[in-house]
Order: structure tokens, then sequence, then C-alpha cells
């Protein structure tokens, strides 16, 4: 923009941004020469009539800056659109910023004031440009180089929710303005996100950010990434608060001669004065800033103490920010981990592999979940879900929804009936969760949550899946041409209530990869798009080359973690295995009682063949018991089913459709104990319906188990 000299308009985009100092009381006590033009008055800052401008006078409304100060206090910034009067009588619209850059009596606030409609331009009465001027002097050229290092410090410092990013920060306002070298050491209960506690003595404190005037820290002191430990006089100094100075090092030097690592730690060089100043937050200490001056600039004094203590005390509140949005992350991290089950797991019926990436900040953490759950016959189901939201609510709401799955599953249910079972569930968690809440509208985490719920049985290698709101997985063939997404139709997301759920049926083969997601990858945007295509490459890479399906995650996981994701991202690689022919043993039996003899001998005459004499007689019994309950009351055809595994698994199908229930027998019954002996003679059973009735299931542990 071209220079209008005195007088001339300068347009509202362009006017820099006017700083003010001002008391609790709203009292202008300095500004810069940008305010000065501002408000059309270089009398009214700076010079002997100062105190006549105050808050009272510069807004329109009269109670702002009370509510300004208030909303500031405990170094929060504090922002506002307001109306601003001008000496002349005119009237300006401004963005107010508000920073409490010292806390206590006497309390100072900085105040940045940027125009807020460019329509209208500011006639500008003092000579030359504004913007480029030099800032108005006040008492003395001192106290203008200490408001610029405030307006520094406030604006430079607390940027990032990263504590060694803000003690970086904090040296760089400092150096070379302020001093000539600057290190920050903070304690490691802080570096740990954690409340520091009480700062003992010899307590281990690390040095997480260093800075030279001339760029080169001295090789002789005290490293980024060493660890120190301050001794009782200078843990003293720190409790108490205060900062404190040496204007003269020859009399400390001669006292930790010999003293190596506190000379380390405490005198450069070239140091001809120090100052410690403590950084504390919420009267507990998170570390120490240490300045060190040359003998090329004065040495530092009262004044400087309480400049860098005020500096040091805005810091401080910034890194305690920065850890408790630590905390909070890890906290997140660690229950969300905590939810999900072991990353590889290793079963008769697939090779799996789970990872789950948290995004870059906590408020996209914690919103997919995956499990793989063992079935009974050596099936497997593979759950995906995201819930909505993000956070710790969120990741709350996700281990409800994974012990609800956990608890249908067991139930052995069909993919469509688990999740008709769990939208009703949800929808009861959301009824219960909005009216815990005092208006009874606060959303819930579990609104709009999705999940998808696939079983898969090694013995028939058929795979049946259902889905609520979620994208289906990616499949890939073993020896098959190309990889593509499996083709299903899925349901409402969870919490709408009475919508039915369609299940699709694949007949896997083994070796086979398939690739369930979540996160990012079910966002449906473009990136989420490409990121796709490369979980296809990636599964179809896996099912040609036979890498096991932990090298298939990782190289998957690898292309995706090329730029951060933007949501958190979970993905499951799953290669499904078969149970081969020969460890199985299945027969259609008739209902008729003469048979329960015949079954006896073929059991016998299995198990023997697969070496297993020793489960012969139990099995006998257990054969017996069921096969005779289900032509007594189910009629026929009944199955009968072996399966050799890691255990071997029994099951009779019948076609009734009645579960049974263990009960104990009174003495004087004549029935009523067969099942109650089956759980006796077996490591585990139960039943589960089928589309043709029921299979009650046993299983019995193999020798040496």
């Amino acid at each position: 923009m071209s220079d209008n000299g005195p007088g001339g308009p300068v347009a509202a985009a362009d006017f820099p941004t006017a700083v003010l100092v001002l008391d609790a009381a709203g009292r202008v006590l300095t500004g810069t020469r940008s305010a000065a033009a501002l408000l059309g008055d270089p009398a009214a800052i700076g010079g002997p009539d100062a105190e006549r401008l105050d808050a009272e006078h510069l807004f329109e409304d009269p109670g702002l800056w009370a509510r300004l100060v208030a909303g500031a206090v405990g170094g929060a910034r504090r922002t506002a659109r307001a109306r601003i009067r001008r000496p002349d009588g005119g009237q300006l619209q401004a963005d107010v910023d508000i920073i409490t850059l010292m806390e206590g009596s006497p309390a100072r606030f900085l105040l940045r004031l940027r125009l807020a409609d460019p329509a209208h331009p500011v006639p500008v009465t003092v000579a030359g440009d504004a913007r480029r001027a030099p800032p108005l002097p006040p008492a003395d050229q001192r106290s203008a180089e200490r408001l610029a290092l405030l307006n520094a410090a406030a604006t430079e410092i607390g940027s990032s929710l990263d504590m060694v990013r803000d003690a970086e920060q904090l040296t760089e306002v400092l150096v070379p303005a302020f001093a000539d070298l600057a290190a920050v050491d903070l304690t490691e209960p802080v570096l740990l996100g954690e409340e520091p506690g009480d700062l003992v003595t010899g307590a281990p404190m690390r040095r997480v950010a260093v800075r030279s005037g001339d760029g080169r820290w001295p090789s002789e002191n005290t490293a980024v990434g060493e660890t120190v430990r301050l001794r009782s006089v200078e843990s003293s100094h720190l409790r108490e608060g205060s900062a404190v100075f040496l204007p003269d090092l020859t009399d400390l030097r001669a006292v930790l001669a010999g003293e190596e690592e506190r000379v380390r730690l405490m005198l450069p060089p070239q140091a001809a004065s120090l100052m410690l100043v403590p950084l504390r937050a919420r009267g507990t200490v998170l570390g120490a800033l240490v300045l060190w001056r040359t003998a090329q600039r004065p040495p530092f004094d009262q004044e400087d103490a309480v400049l860098a203590a005020e500096i040091g005390s805005r810091a401080s509140l910034s890194m305690d920010n920065a850890r408790r949005y630590t905390r909070e992350r890890r906290t997140v991290e660690a229950l969300q981990r905590s939810l999900l089950p072991r990353p590889v797991m290793d079963v008769t019926g697939a090779e799996t592999s789970g990872v789950y990436v948290p995004a870059a900040t906590t408020a996209a953490i914690g919103g997919s979940w995956f499990d793989v759950i063992q079935l009974p016959s050596t099936r497997l189901a593979f759950v995906m879900g995201t819930v909505a939201g993000h956070g710790l609510d969120a990741t709350a709401a996700m281990g409800r929804l994974r012990s609800a799955v956990q608890t249908l599953a067991d139930l052995d249910l069909t993919p469509d009936e688990l999740l008709a079972h769990l939208d009703d569930l949800v929808v009861r968690f959301v009824e219960e969760d909005g009216h815990q809440e005092p208006d009874g509208e606060a959303p819930s985490a579990l609104t709009g949550a999705t999940c998808l719920y696939a079983t898969y049985d090694p013995v028939t290698r058929t795979c049946v899946m259902a889905g609520a709101g979620h994208p289906p997985p990616v499949l890939a063939a073993r020896g098959g041409a190309g990889s593509g997404t499996v083709t299903y139709r899925p349901g409402p997301v969870l919490g709408t209530g009475g919508q039915p759920f369609e299940a699709v049926e694949l007949r896997l083969g083994a070796g086979d990869v398939l690739a369930f997601y979540g996160g990012a990858l079910a966002k449906g945007t473009d990136r989420s798009l490409r990121q796709l295509d490369t979980v296809r490459t990636g599964v179809r890479d896996g099912a040609d080359s036979g890498l096991p399906v932990t090298e298939v995650g990782h190289g998957i996981l690898g292309a995706l973690l090329s730029e951060p994701p933007d949501d958190d991202l979970a993905l499951l690689v799953v290669r499904v295995r078969e149970v081969s022919a020969g460890a199985t043993a299945v027969w259609e039996l008739p209902a008729d009682p003469s048979l329960v003899r015949r079954t006896r001998a073929l059991v016998t005459d299995q198990l023997t063949a697969w070496g297993l004499e020793d489960l012969v007689f139990t099995t006998e019994l257990i054969v017996s018991e069921l096969v005779t309950n289900s032509i007594r009351y189910a009629g026929g055809p009944v199955g009968l089913r072996l399966i050799k595994d890691r255990v071997l698994i029994c099951e009779v199908s019948d076609p009734s459709q009645t579960q049974p229930h263990l009960r104990r027998a009174q003495l004087t019954d004549e029935g009523g104990r067969g099942l109650f002996l089956v759980a006796q003679l077996t490591h585990r059973w139960g039943s589960r319906y089928t589309a043709a009735g029921k299979t009650i299931w046993t299983e019995q542990l193999l020798n040496g188990c």
C-alpha cells in the first residue's frame, strides 16, 4: 500500500495491531505508536496525561473491561469484538485480545486491538507511516524494551501443545533480546504428563531446550536431553517461587571449583551474570529457566528479575496446559489400547494382525475399535466399528459397545441377529445417557455408531457378515486376480431401532486375505478413497506372497502413514485357514434309539484312528447322552460331528430350537442327570441356534493340554 502521509486514510486490513498495557482498573500505562494512531491522540499514550485514558472511556460497553479481565484470570486468552471510542468523538469496531502479563498486585494486562471493519479507513493523525514507525517511548527506553519483550512473549509462547516446543519458544524470545544464553529444565513427571507434586532436592530434571546468542551452545555445559539434579540451594529457590540473580559470578566460580556437575549445569565459560527463574503453575514447580549474560552487556538486576518472572509465569501456564493435554492424550490412548485385543492372534481358523494408530491430537483419539472373538467349534468372529466423536467419552463408549458385542457373541447369534440385538442395546444406552444429563439433550457418543460383524467357520470355509453403517472389508483370494471390496448392503447405523440387517455369505479359500478397516479409512473422503487403494494393493500383495499378516499390516500401515492421519486409524488383517478333512468326522442319524450303540462304535473307531484312545470312554458317554436326548425330545435327523483341533470337539445337532438347561436332579428322579454328567466330563460345553434347529457342542482337553 502506498504511504498516504499525515492525515491520510489507512485501510483497516493493512492497519497494524495496536498494543496497550493496562492495570486492573483499566488505566492505560503505555502503548505502541500504532495504538496512538488508531485512537487518534498521541498524547493519550506515553504522555503526561496518559492516565486520563482508561477502559471506561475506551470501550462503548462500560462493562466489557471487567468481563475481559475476569476471563483472562489464570493466564487464559480472552477475545471479543468491541466498539472503540476515539478521543475525537469517532468510533471504530475492533477485535480485542486480552492476555494476563502479571498476576497478583499489581496486575498487568496486554490489550491488542485489530480493526474488524475493512470498509472504514482510519485517519492517521501522526506524521509518517504509523505501520512502520517505532512505538512511542514510555517513560524511558528500558520500559519500551520491556513492553516489546512482553508483547513478543505473549504472542510467540504457547502456540503449541508440546511442552518441549513451548520451552524452545521461551528461549527464542529471551535470546538474544534479554540474555546471551538460556536453558529450560523440566521435571520428569511433567514431561510424562503427570502431576509434578512437591519438588524434592535431588529429584531428576531433564534439559529440554537451550539457546545461545551466537548459535553455539557451550560443549562444557549440560546439553539438551541430559538429566540434571539440583542441590538443596537451587531446589529451595525454585520452591520459593521467586527469580534470583547473581550480577557477578566470580565468587560462585570459586565456591563451585571442583564440583564438575554443578559447574556444567550453572557456569558457562563466557557467562558473567546468572538468573534462575522458577517455572511454576498452580502452586507447583514444573522446572526452571536459567539465563546468563556475558560481560558485553549489563549484569542482571532487580527489574530484569521482575520481567523474567512475568515471562516465565506466562510460559509456565502454557507448559502446564501442554502437560495436562499430554496426560489426557496418554490416558485416552492407554484406555483405548487396553480395550483392544492382543494385536496378533494365531489360531486354527486364521492368522490375524490388528493395528490402531491414534490421530495427532487428543480430540481425534478413541473413535475406532476392532476385535477378534474365538467362537466354539474353531469358528471366529471379526469385528470392526466406530463410535461418534472422539476423546475420553468416545473411548468409554467404545468400551461399552465392545463389551456388548462380546456378550452377544457368546450367545452364538448370526451376524444379522447380533446386530439387531446390538441396535436395541444402543437405543437403550442412548436413552439412559440422555436421562442422566441435566437438560436431557446432550448427544451420546453411541449415537451414530457403526459396526461390522463377520463369522468364519474353517471347517466349511464359509464367512457370514453383516454391517450397521460400516463399509465392507477388502478381500484378496490366494492365487486370484486383483483384490476388491466385498459386496454387501450395510444396514443403518446403530441406535435407529427396528431396522433389519442383511447378512451376506462368502465361501473363502485357505490363504485368502481380508482387511477390515475403520477411522480415517472409512470416512468416504477423497483422501480415504486413495488410502483404500493402498489397502487393496497391500492385501493383494499379501495374498500372493504368503507373508505373515503382521508384515502385510505393517507394509500397509507404512504406506498410509506417509502423511499424518487426520483421524485415528484401525486396521485388522486376516488370513483365513481351513480345518483339513482328515481332522473332522460327520454322520447323520435317523431318530432311532437303537442306533445309539452304533454311534458309540463309530466314535470309538474314529478316536482310535486319531490316536485319542484315552478319550474314548468319556466321549462315548457324552455322545450317548446327547444323541439320546435329541432322538427323544427333538426327533431326527440328528447330526454328529467330531473335530480334532487343539481340543476334541463334539457337536450334536437336531431340528429343535429348545435350548437345553442344566439342572440338579433329585434322588428320586429317574432322569435329568444327562447334561450334568456331560458338564462334569468336558472342559466346556454350550449350544447355539442354527437355521435348522440347534447344535450342542462340547470340548475336551487332549492329553498333555
